[in-house]
């Protein structure tokens, strides 16, 4: 390789912010499923009481 086609490839790299994108949109779904995790974990109790309750008036 010639050192100008060494150095457009290293400037074209350093220019490039597709990676940038992916990241930030690998951090928003990461931030979103951690908050689908949480209101599952937080609700999870009172709805299994809620269909416990259910289930016991039928008995």
């Amino acid at each position: 390789m010639s050192r100008s086609l060494t150095m457009r490839s290293l400037r074209d790299f350093v220019r490039d912010d597709g990676g940038a994108t992916a990241i930030e949109y690998a951090l928003i779904a990461s931030g979103v499923a951690a908050t689908i995790a949480a209101v599952v974990m937080t609700m999870g109790t009172s709805v299994q009481d809620m269909y416990q309750s259910v289930a016991n008036a039928f008995n």
